[in-house]
Parts: C-alpha cells; sequence; structure tokens
C-alpha cells in the first residue's frame, strides 16, 4: 500500500534520509493520532494534516528547518518529528502548530514524514509499517495533488496571509509563487 513512499535527501543535509509518503481519504485518522499522543515509538511520525500543505517545497522547508535543528540540539518539541509540524506553524506556539497542522480526528488526507534518525529506519522499514498502519489510499507527493489538496483559505488565515490574493485558473502560478514565497519565508523567519 505504501508504494508511493518517497525517500528524499535534503540537498544541504544528504546523509539524513527522509522518508515521505501521502494518502488520501485516510479511514483511521483518529486511531493513529491516539498511537501518536499515546507516544507509542512505532508511531513518531510527522503526521501532517495535507490540507495545510500549499506545496512540496513547503513541506521540505519545515523538514529542513526541523532536522536542522535537530542536528544542532535546538529542538524546542520532544522529537524531530514533532519539530517538522511546529516548524510549519509561522509562530512559536507549538500546542497551535499541532492544532492547526497536526493529524486531527478528520483528517482526510495525511502526509506522513519519517527522519532515519537511526540505522534502523530504512525505506524498507517505514513502507511496512506504513503498509500495515494507514488505512488510505496511496498519492504521489507532487505538487499536482498537493494542489487538489491544499485548502488555501485555510492556509492562508493559519500564516496571516489574508491580504494576498487567492490562485485562480487563470493567474495561479504566479499568485501560488507568491503564496508560496510567503509560507517559505515565515517559516525560515519564525523565531528568528
Amino acid at each position: 500500500m505504501a508504494s508511493n513512499l518517497e525517500t528524499i535527501s535534503l540537498p544541504h543535509l544528504p546523509l539524513v534520509p527522509v522518508h515521505v509518503a501521502l494518502y488520501r481519504d485516510v479511514q483511521n485518522a483518529a486511531s493513529l493520532k491516539g498511537q501518536l499522543l499515546a507516544g507509542q515509538t512505532d508511531f513518531e511520525y510527522a503526521f501532517i494534516d495535507a490540507s495545510m500543505v500549499l506545496s512540496r517545497a513547503h513541506a521540505t522547508a519545515a523538514v529542513f528547518r526541523a532536522v536542522n535543528d535537530y542536528m544542532h540540539n535546538r529542538l524546542k518539541s520532544h522529537n524531530v518529528h514533532s519539530e517538522i509540524v511546529f516548524s510549519l506553524n509561522p509562530t512559536n506556539n507549538i500546542t497551535e502548530s499541532f492544532r492547526r497542522f497536526g493529524i486531527s480526528d478528520s483528517t482526510r488526507d495525511l502526509l506522513v514524514i519519517k527522519v532515519s534518525v537511526s540505522p534502523e529506519i530504512t525505506h524498507e522499514s517505514v513502507a511496512a509499517h506504513l503498509d500495515s498502519s494507514v488505512e488510505g489510499t496511496p498519492a504521489r507527493f507532487d505538487d499536482q495533488t498537493l494542489s487538489e489538496i491544499s485548502d488555501i483559505n485555510k492556509i492562508k488565515k493559519a500564516y496571516k496571509l489574508g491580504a494576498l490574493p487567492s490562485p485562480t485558473a487563470k493567474e495561479n502560478d504566479e499568485v501560488k509563487q507568491r503564496l508560496e514565497n510567503s509560507l517559505l519565508s515565515a517559516i525560515a523567519l519564525r523565531g528568528s
């Protein structure tokens, strides 16, 4: 089922593989959230409500910030995976980060990220665990799929970007690029 699990390498952190999977029509979000909140180490993932992710660059910017903070012992949350969710939020409020960007009982589209912080975490081990744990339809982790999932109005509200126009079919690329640049700037500048 996790056949669309992708292992990516961040350009500035090539020795830390990152495993990413996107699921549509998730049926067991409440159960996954419960495992995460119970502190089950097998469920130590960044579970992100995919409707709050504009693009691949948006997600990888949060991953880069979290992994960089992890490698320099600057985490503000429990682990690198919760730090990824925290990194998506433009403010320093951890609780708000999980409420806005993390998995909820009603999450239907789920972005799952796992950082290889130990040699036991491999593409195969993550794929096998997600296969047996996530009840949803695997989807490609690309901008096209994310554009079908993203809730632009919720994202603009979370980042306080109401003044920016929402992309329309005619001007989609230019407006979406402005919005994405604003999101990436917010991630980079938070807490600076």
